[in-house]
């Protein structure tokens, strides 16, 4: 079971993820690298990870092995010519994989001498990952022991360490098959190292030979039992889906800015807010006159109407997303299966008849709620429309799909600290307060209640007085309560903003990124605790600093059906 890191746990790992951002960019000398949700970027633009090994969880890995893949990602960026590779590189994806592998390989082994330390944390990683992938049971299938096996003779070819040795004699009789036929190049690499022109040459041989060994492998197992047969593929598959090539790599909406918060990380106590007294938790729709309701929701109607949407369409994609096959008693006269004691005597009269097994029953449920978490800050006011739009489809598909879904939304209930502040300077001004304004978390929907009975209070969004300012942390541990005390085995937050906290009368009392790292600590807290999925949707910005698991949505552009299914493919996609 997973324990709730505290928040100076929460602080530590994200103090490694900079450490790893520096040192990357002391040895590169790239000034614009830095990481983002455990990603290695330069500016906005994602660096592609050539190798499964430079793949890593900022969560969950040690910090020695964090070292050990920003290290590797650095000697890559130093010692390779990104324009040659690409040249030189095969088309064939197989052999572009292993082309992309086998030349990380040759960066990693250029070590700066008097660095023996850059040397250790290179062979850490390495071996870190190499006993991963065999604990996954990857290497149990033919593909996935040769893919193996491939990636440790290379590395201590080109490198000249050894290969792991806790797995040594399970690849012992791979290698003594496959060298022979690969001996040439083997060398070829060792010797060229320094060259990545001569290198590539070697490297794009020994890939087609070894793509050549997994078609033969793949072929001679096509004739075993289908399940046995799926299983080298999918060592192939999980291999490669660790891998990036340079054509991936998009050009990403603007990111959040964000940055440490030296109050926060030297407060003993961790993040606190200095008043509570005047917090609220309200019903919006209470206060808006019926009539202004009406109206909204007669707006909110006309626009969704004009998009066309199939809410149908829409409920499968969520349902074929989210439900889970679960027991639903049995299916009677099957021809294979379990015997059916209930047909014994036909099993006598009738020997020919083959039809009394039984077979269980499963039926897909979506065992799920989702919350939808609105910033109802002052920028989101000219982006509420279209938000307003797609929540309430959302909540629309949700229902007929049978998931559970609540929206709510936060903001202030003034600007610029409001009562809270005026305490604070009543009591002499004390330092660094914590957060200083009154936090208004709203309920448009709670997940109870239907979306028939809930259609009027979800147009209450449309009110433009809500927006004033944002406390996100806070928020969302708000709402990651409400869910987390529902029965449901799945609970998903969605939090929908436009940007980063910010409440000006905490900002200037603390410091500006008070309320910014108490978010990353809040999202971090429940990422390791597994209770809620936490999944940002950044509106024209990208909220990968706070969130692992985020995408933006343009809302200049209009609602349609492919943007929608896609929306509800990744709200419930699998984490």
């Amino acid at each position: 079971m997973s324990t709730t890191p505290t928040p100076e746990a929460v602080r530590t790992a994200l103090r490694r993820e900079s450490l790893c951002a520096a040192a990357v960019r002391a040895l590169t000398g790239d000034a614009a690298l830095h990481y983002r949700g455990g990603r290695l970027c330069r500016e906005s633009q994602p660096l592609p990870l050539y190798a499964p090994h430079l793949r890593n969880n900022v969560y969950e890995d040690e910090f020695a092995s964090l070292r050990g893949a920003a290290d590797a990602a650095a000697q890559r960026l130093r010692h390779s010519d990104a324009a040659l590779h690409r040249l030189l590189a095969p088309e064939a994806p197989t052999e572009r994989l292993l082309f992309d592998l086998f030349e990380q390989v040759r960066c990693e082994a250029q070590l700066p001498p008097g660095m023996p330390g850059l040397a250790h944390n290179l062979r850490h990683r390495f071996e870190t990952w190499s006993r991963a992938y065999c604990r996954a049971g990857l290497t149990e299938g033919h593909l996935g022991i040769l893919l193996y096996t491939v990636a440790q003779i290379v590395w201590s070819r080109v490198s000249g360490w050894p290969v792991l040795d806790e797995t040594e004699d399970l690849i012992e009789a791979t290698r003594a098959g496959i060298v022979p036929a690969i001996g040439v190049q083997l060398a070829g690499l060792r010797t060229t190292r320094a060259d990545q022109r001569a290198y590539a040459a070697h490297a794009r041989e020994l890939a087609r030979r070894v793509a050549m060994m997994l078609d033969d492998a793949r072929a001679a197992n096509a004739g075993d039992d289908a399940e046995e047969a799926r299983a080298p593929d999918d060592a192939l598959t999980s291999f490669s889906l660790w891998v990036d090539f340079d054509e991936t790599s998009v050009e990403l909406p603007a990111l959040a800015p964000t940055g440490v918060s030296r109050v926060l990380a030297e407060a003993a106590n961790g993040y606190r807010a200095y008043t509570t007294q005047y917090d609220r938790e309200i019903r919006p729709a209470t206060r808006v006159r019926e009539a202004l309701l009406r109206e909204y929701r007669e707006r909110l109607d006309e626009r969704i109407a004009a998009c066309g949407i199939n809410v149908a369409r829409l409920a499968r994609a969520l349902q074929m997303a989210i439900a889970v096959p679960q027991r639903d008693g049995w299916i009677f006269g099957e021809e294979d299966g379990r015997i059916d004691g209930r047909r014994l005597a036909q099993v006598v009269s009738s020997p020919s008849d083959r039809r009394v097994f039984r077979r269980e029953r499963y039926e897909p449920r979506s065992d799920c709620v989702v919350g939808l978490l609105i910033d109802c800050s002052g920028s989101m006011k000219a982006h509420i429309e279209p938000v307003a739009m797609m929540v309430d489809l959302l909540a629309r598909a949700c229902e007929q799909a049978g998931i559970a879904t609540e929206v709510l939304g936060f903001t202030t209930l003034a600007w610029n600290g409001g009562r809270a502040r005026a305490d604070w300077l009543a009591g002499g001004r004390p330092p660094h307060p914590g957060r200083l304004n009154e936090t208004c978390h709203m309920v448009f929907k709670s997940a109870d209640e239907s979306w028939r009975r809930a259609r009027p209070a979800i147009a209450a969004l449309l009110k433009a007085d809500l927006f004033r300012e944002g406390v996100d942390g806070e928020a969302v541990e708000w709402a990651c309560a409400r869910l987390a005390g529902r029965a449901e085995a799945r609970r998903i937050l969605v939090v929908i903003s436009d940007g980063s906290p910010m409440d000006t009368a905490t900002a200037q009392t603390n410091d500006a990124f008070y309320l910014d790292n108490h978010l990353k600590e809040v999202v971090a807290r429940h990422e390791a605790m597994r209770d809620v999925d936490v999944i940002g949707l950044g509106v024209g910005l990208d909220l990968s600093p706070y969130y692992r698991h985020c995408v933006a949505l343009d809302s200049a552009e209009p609602l349609d059906m492919k943007r929608l299914v896609a929306l509800a493919q990744w709200i419930g996609a699998p984490r």
